[in-house]
């Protein structure tokens, strides 16, 4: 490959070009800042609109703060509710202070009040109001203070996601580089993908932030394109690494390695990142930011891990030498060593049953991912509540159980938001009243209503507290009557616009937007699986078949995250807290990153399959030889692939944990149960119709994934063959292309006792290549006769086509 080519003959240009990126977009990234995405643009459907209406009245939401102070007896707060509300005034934080509102048995009293300033660095400033509260508790004894609101909301949010995203740094890269060290036995080549796929995301972190002046950003969007940009980046560096030292285990010399890799490994790679990338970019068909957001920070994450394993890793490989192998670890290497010269002995018996008894193996296996899958039938999604994902032992969520159960709808109000001509005059205020006596005449939501009216910009908002508390079936129930029947038979006729929002309404509207994308995001994903499929492989059932092993690999992910997180089967096992719910966008997102990580693997496995194919195998043969080839990269690439989605697994927000759990199942399961069963069994049973492309569709083009078969080093041979080619030294014996027949196996044997793999045709004539090298042929079968075959540009050394 020319990019490959370039790199190793301006090395320190690809390096040190690269670093200098890398350093500048970070710091540049660093100084602009990000932008975070506003309650409107997170959201969709009426919510978003009433947030649109306050933002262009220039009326931003405060961040609301409620503290309920709960006595050993009525009304033996009184004392403590004065010493707060003097404390939160000195603060110089706290503003409209609210009179305490006395609970129903009196022992509790509710103070809401509101953080000066821009709400969203409300989490930054909230902390002399905390302290505030704690001194109150502690100075009057027999008093109990619970605090919950926007701003300590993300102030723990903000909190634990800097806390929990240093800790996925800390343990992914050294797990991923424990792993390596096994794979590779040394220590530089088992740094070198760690190093570039660090450098990747760092140069993302710059990225994102300019982008997100234009593309606001999520919270957690970063966490997931470190997460994404972490295991690709490591996998694609892995494969092309692990490509150059097998070339030189095999004996090529360390230039010929770097060409054979650049031509075979890094146009995988390139084919891989490019497809990956197409699978994120089915997430702009969302109508939500949110995912706009994901597909950016994961399709540029992928476009620098894959920028860097053809460019800088191929320099630095050049650079090195064999100083790559520096810091072998004794035992590590003496295995790695032995991997390279193995025939795959592990995997070619496990495919014996598989191979000899297909149909049996494709029903079980089948059937165990459609068992997986099953509890995905009763998901439930929702925007999961903060007292969800930090969990029901966390302090703030025990605040907000506390609060709903003294005064229902409190912290989670609705909110109903209007734009009208007619907000100074009589008829609306009339219509106001008559809102609030219909919303205390149906029980279905608390005493407090506060309305809050801006004549000036003809807006007006009116908190309405829900029944329940705010997210279970009874406050569903309170948001249809207010949006179904209140809001448009009383307020709608002295309004121009009127919408509701809150942190329920904005759940469910989110839930109904995803309803609605995930439909042609799907269709978009299958149909660019299915025309990379048609590309690479011109054959219409490997095509379907990709879609079909894809869509088993996110059900099981889907099955396993229902089980887990809503209905709890397994969690406490887990260590994890089930949330009845999944959090809304990760359907959808894990949809996405599946159909583009399984991808990766997949191409890589069928076109070693095809490869044998070609070369002359029975299907079955081929199947076996495809498996064998790949085993090792495939179980080293979903390994570090499962450890690190583990780690997120471990955090203790809600969504990460999904989040994690989800991807590492799914990867698991499609690198064993798919890729080592379901694929082999039904490839099997399909025989040679595997290959079946339609007349109508021979047209299209072959989009070759460039990986070819690694053979170990054969002793020099003498004989006919060495009479027509060159003694100066001998080359591998190398894939030729073979007409697509039925093929039985024989064997050739050289002076050195070294066996070389032939066909025998139902002709009668038996085809092999062999190495131009010197040495008596001690046997063979019938005359031989010798053709010299011109090196290809894909392959360039000299090889000869030797026939019986």
């Amino acid at each position: 490959m020319r990019l490959g080519g370039w790199s190793t003959r301006h090395r320190k240009t690809a390096i040190i070009g690269w670093l200098l990126f890398v350093v500048v977009v970070a710091v540049v990234g660093g100084m602009s800042g990000s932008r975070q995405m506003t309650n409107s643009e997170n959201g969709t459907g009426d919510s978003a609109r009433a947030e649109k209406i306050l933002e262009d009245a220039g009326l931003q939401t405060p961040a609301g703060e409620m503290v309920m102070l709960r006595g050993d007896r009525p009304d033996g707060w009184k004392d403590a509710v004065r010493d707060l509300t003097a404390r939160l005034e000195r603060t110089g934080e706290a503003v409209r202070v609210q009179p305490p509102v006395r609970s129903e048995n009196g022992r509790e009293a509710l103070i809401s009040f509101e953080m000066k300033g821009d709400p969203d660095t409300a989490g930054k400033r909230v902390e002399p109001v905390v302290e505030a509260v704690k001194k109150t508790e502690s100075a009057h004894r027999g008093i109990v203070v619970y605090e919950f609101g926007d701003a300590t909301a993300q102030h723990r949010l903000d909190d634990m996601l800097t806390n929990d995203f240093k800790k996925a740094e800390l343990t992914a890269v050294p797990l991923a580089l424990g792993i390596l060290l096994v794979v590779f036995g040394a220590l530089v080549a088992a740094l070198l993908p760690v190093l570039l796929a660090v450098t990747a995301c760092v140069g993302t972190f710059g990225l994102l932030a300019l982008v997100s002046h234009k593309l606001p950003m999520f919270d957690s969007t970063t966490s997931v394109m470190f997460l994404v940009g972490l295991a690709v980046g490591v996998d694609y560096s892995l494969f092309y690494l692990r490509r150059e030292r097998d070339e030189r285990a095999a004996g090529r010399d360390a230039g010929t390695a770097l060409r054979i890799a650049a031509a075979t490994s890094g146009r995988a790679v390139l084919i891989s990142g490019v497809t990956v990338m197409l699978a994120m970019s089915g997430m702009f068909l969302s109508g939500l930011l949110l995912f706009h957001g994901f597909a950016v920070a994961t399709i540029l994450v992928v476009l620098m891990a894959m920028l860097g394993s053809v460019t800088v890793l191929p320099a630095m490989l050049s650079w090195l030498g064999d100083r790559i192998d520096a810091g072998r670890v004794p035992l590590l290497n003496r295995r790695r060593k032995k991997g390279v010269h193995s025939s795959g002995g592990v995997t070619v018996r496990l495919m014996r049953p598989v191979l000899a008894k297909p149909k049996l193996f494709a029903v079980v296996s089948g059937a165990l991912l459609l068992v997986l899958s099953a509890p995905a039938l009763g998901m439930k999604t929702e925007q999961l509540g903060m007292d969800k994902q930090f969990g029901s032992d966390a302090p703030i969520t025990v605040a907000y159980q506390e609060i709903t159960g003294s005064f229902p709808g409190g912290p989670a109000p609705a909110e109903v938001v209007l734009r009208s001509d007619e907000i100074a005059s009589p008829r609306f205020e009339t219509a106001v009243a008559d809102f609030k006596k219909q919303l205390a005449a149906s029980g279905r939501f608390g005493r407090t209503v506060d309305v809050e009216a801006h004549r000036t910009q003809g807006v007006a908002r009116i908190e309405v507290p829900l029944a329940g508390n705010g997210q279970d079936t009874t406050s569903r129930h309170a948001l249809d009557t207010l949006r179904d029947d209140l809001v448009p038979k009383i307020l709608g006729p002295v309004s121009d616009q009127v919408y509701v929002t809150g942190e329920l309404a904005g759940s469910r509207d989110f839930n109904d937007q995803l309803k609605t994308d995930i439909a042609p995001v799907f269709l978009f994903i299958a149909a660019v699986t299915f025309v990379l499929m048609l590309l690479c492989f011109r054959s219409l059932p490997i095509a379907l078949v990709s879609i079909l092993l894809n869509l088993l690999s996110v059900g099981a992910a889907y099955g396993t995250m229902t089980a887990v997180f809503q209905h709890g089967w397994g969690a406490e096992l887990l260590g994890m807290e089930p949330a009845g719910a999944i959090e809304s966008w990760m359907p959808l997102f894990v949809l996405v990153i599946l159909f583009g990580l399984s991808m990766d693997y997949h191409v890589f496995v069928v076109s070693r399959i095809r490869e044998a194919h070609e070369r002359g195998f029975a299907t079955r043969d081929a199947i076996r030889e495809g498996i064998r080839t790949t085993a090792g990269s495939v179980t080293g690439a979903a390994t570090i692939m499962v450890a690190v989605f583990a780690v997120f697994a471990l955090l203790r927000m809600q969504d990460m944990q999904q989040m994690g759990v989800g991807l590492a199942v799914a990867v698991l399961v499609d690198a064993t149960l798919v890729r080592m069963v379901l694929l082999p069994s039904l490839m099997a049973l399909l025989g040679e119709r595997n290959w079946y492309l339609p007349r109508a569709l021979r047209w299209l083009p072959s989009l070759d994934h460039g990986e070819e078969p690694v053979e170990r080093p054969r002793p020099p041979l003498v004989g006919r063959a060495a009479e027509q080619g060159s003694a100066s030294g001998y080359a591998p014996a190398v894939p030729h292309r073979l007409p697509a027949c039925p093929a039985r196996r024989a064997s050739w044997v050289h002076g050195c006792g070294q066996t070389v793999g032939t066909y025998l045709y139902p002709t009668r004539r038996t085809v092999t290549i062999v190495p131009r090298c010197s040495g008596p042929i001690l046997r063979r079968s019938r005359a031989t006769w010798t053709s010299t075959v011109r090196p290809s540009p894909t392959w360039p050394y000299p090889h000869t086509v030797v026939t019986s």
